[in-house]
């Protein structure tokens, strides 16, 4: 059953959006309920269970984008705050089941991704077992959030603090990945070198910088250096929302502690290997570096992107190096921007060459700060959703017809999200 409050405000959306931006009024309602509508399922236990769309397993941080626009109503519908705090509670089942896994089967099933993945930890839970750092975020992004609103106390269970300490110990770990961690991940047969981990399976080393190691990136590309910034900078902010988390539901004081002071050295890693003084843009973030010197300048459609900054909450959009850094982020000096007869945007190694995302379009509106670009972005995407009135993954920028992921749920999400700031 969907919450009535979620229908209450898909047909305040369509109607905001028909008034101001009418060309996208069609896509409202269905982008704003395609998550309730088409993803969420009551299990028979009767909690509630996440699916990404065309992919029947949950992802961490997918589920919790997911759910994003719908938080800020959970303390106005009971039914709304069940599926919220079910989803919290199955995070942390997840979690401390094996930090290390981003994607997970609803009930213990011989079922993943790929028979050929062969790691160092196994079970039936488990969809797919691809490290992401902004894995371990989304759980504590979500529940933050859900709390603020509804201050609902009933989710600071024993085992919502364990996630805490699980997360936490996690990261510290993947600091010193070569020396500490356990973690490798080979899959035979990948469909492309990025689908596995170089190195039999560790990935290339790495030094200490106060970061913490991924293996992969959020479109589950592995990593081309172990330390992605923005998944890093998604850490600082999850750590300090951790904190928060803890201050208000437990008396844990050394684990609060422990999550500022991993906040700050991983700022501080950031902040000292993970700019670099571009010739042309000044000052930028590089999108991945090792620690021995080597960057990756790029930008990924995926969040945590360098684009997203502001929506992450690490800087804010008028930060300086910010805004070099999303100079060259929208600029063909990264590999993966591309422009072409349709439209202009970020794409993703994850997709062909010369495709964008909708989620790299609804993402550069959300941390734009001029009106301009805004509309344009607006009027691109109203263009490019090939008559479907829904977002998919990525488009050709030369043929819109052509796309990948027609029910991608989380591109619905984002834009929702976009839209309901947009037309306010």
């Amino acid at each position: 059953m969907i919450p009535k409050i979620l229908l209450q405000k898909a047909e305040e959306l369509e109607a905001k959006t028909a008034q101001k931006l009418p060309s996208l009024a069609p896509l409202a309602k269905q982008c704003f309920l395609n998550t309730i509508e088409t993803t969420v399922t009551e299990l028979p236990d009767g909690s509630a269970f996440v699916i990404t769309g065309d992919i029947p397993a949950m992802w961490l941080r997918d589920s919790a984008a997911q759910l994003k626009p719908y938080l800020k109503y959970a303390a106005e519908d009971e039914d709304l705050k069940n599926i919220l705090r079910s989803v919290i509670g199955k995070h942390a089942f997840y979690v401390n089941l094996d930090p290390y896994s981003n994607a997970f089967n609803s009930e213990v099933l011989k079922k993943g991704y790929s028979e050929d993945d062969h790691s160092d930890f196994q079970s039936g839970w488990i969809w797919e077992r691809k490290y992401e750092v902004d894995s371990l975020c989304a759980p504590l992004y979500l529940s933050h959030e859900y709390y603020e609103v509804t201050k609902d106390s009933s989710i600071f269970t024993e085992e919502f603090r364990l996630m805490i300490e699980k997360i936490v110990h996690t990261f510290h770990t993947e600091q010193r990945h070569g020396e500490r961690s356990s973690y490798w991940f080979v899959r035979e047969n990948a469909w492309a070198p990025s689908d596995t981990l170089p190195m039999n399976g560790k990935g290339r080393p790495v030094n200490y910088t106060g970061m913490t190691w991924s293996g992969f990136r959020p479109s589950d590309d592995s990593c081309k250096f172990g330390y992605l910034i923005p998944s890093n900078m998604m850490a600082v902010v999850a750590l300090r929302k951790a904190a928060g988390l803890l201050e208000a539901g437990y008396e844990d004081t050394a684990l609060k502690a422990d999550c500022l002071a991993l906040a700050a050295e991983i700022e501080d890693g950031i902040e000292a290997y993970g700019i670099v003084d571009h010739p042309k843009y000044g000052k930028i973030y590089a999108y991945e570096t090792d620690g021995f010197g080597n960057y990756n300048l790029m930008d990924d459609a995926n969040s945590p992107s360098l684009l997203a900054i502001p929506y992450l909450g690490y800087r804010s959009a008028e930060d300086p190096i910010y805004q070099n850094t999303r100079r060259f982020v929208l600029s063909e000096d990264n590999p993966y921007y591309y422009s072409g007869k349709a439209a202009r945007g970020i794409g993703s190694p994850h997709t062909p060459p010369r495709y964008i995302w909708h989620i790299g379009l609804s993402m550069q509106i959300l941390t734009s700060t001029d009106p301009q670009e805004k509309q344009e972005c607006l009027d691109t995407i109203a263009r490019t959703h090939a008559g479907t009135n829904f977002m998919h993954e990525g488009f050709d920028v030369d043929d819109p017809s052509k796309f990948t992921r027609p029910w991608f749920a989380w591109a619905n999400t984002l834009f929702a999200q976009m839209l309901e700031e947009e037309v306010k």
